[in-house]
């Protein structure tokens, strides 16, 4: 389906944080490799990469080390004491996300993040100056069950008083399609030809094609 001839009437965007707002691939790979060979394990494979970029980190490590459960416990403990930070200077900010945003709100799009990131998101958010961009930000820790469960969708449209017709998510991952699905919402696909329902978008300044502004 064409997007230029789609036009929703919006009032909330909510975006996924890695793949969507970052290139994480960089800051994940290294942050789960660093765990990895501190409890003497092989480095990722092509399947554990994939998996840690969407999920929480307990859902990662518990993926990652299988039936290990002395390096799991042993990499948990090590990743409380991370010093995130250290690895935010491998994200990259996905072309065109300031001015998309600044866009949204100007027209009075309001805007928010939904993540499975967990105590890294904050870091995230005060390295990158994002405060003034979203009005919320919901990551794992902020519900009793994270995505694709719809909690963190519905919390959002709760506390932003939106309805689900006037609110669309844009994800990159098959977690956040049906993220969108279970919470009954649009979903708008980013980069990822292969999760697209009906909508993939290259670039952030392409969402601005598909809305309907007053």
């Amino acid at each position: 389906m064409n997007p230029q001839k789609m036009k929703w009437k919006i009032r909330g965007v909510i975006y996924d944080c890695d793949g969507v707002l970052f290139d994480s691939i960089e800051a994940n790979m290294r942050l789960y490799n660093d765990l990895c060979f501190t409890v003497g394990r092989s480095p990722l494979r092509e399947e554990e990469i994939r998996y840690v970029h969407s999920h929480t980190v307990y859902e990662a490590l518990q993926f990652i080390f299988g039936e290990e459960k002395d390096q799991e416990k042993r990499a948990m403990e090590i990743l409380k004491q991370t010093d995130w930070r250290k690895y935010l200077v491998y994200l990259k900010m996905e072309p065109y996300l300031l001015q998309t945003l600044n866009l949204l709100k100007a027209e009075g799009i309001l805007r928010a993040i939904n993540t499975n990131r967990t105590t890294s998101m904050k870091y995230v958010v005060e390295t990158f100056g994002l405060q003034a961009f979203f009005e919320r930000v919901v990551t794992a820790l902020d519900v009793k069950n994270p995505k694709p469960h719809p909690e963190s969708i519905e919390k959002i449209i709760r506390e932003l008083n939106l309805d689900k017709e006037e609110t669309v998510f844009v994800g990159d991952s098959e977690v956040d399609q049906k993220t969108a699905h279970s919470a009954g919402i649009r979903f708008v696909a980013y980069k990822n030809r292969e999760i697209a329902d009906e909508v993939l978008i290259e670039d952030h300044l392409a969402l601005l094609n598909l809305l309907q502004f007053p």
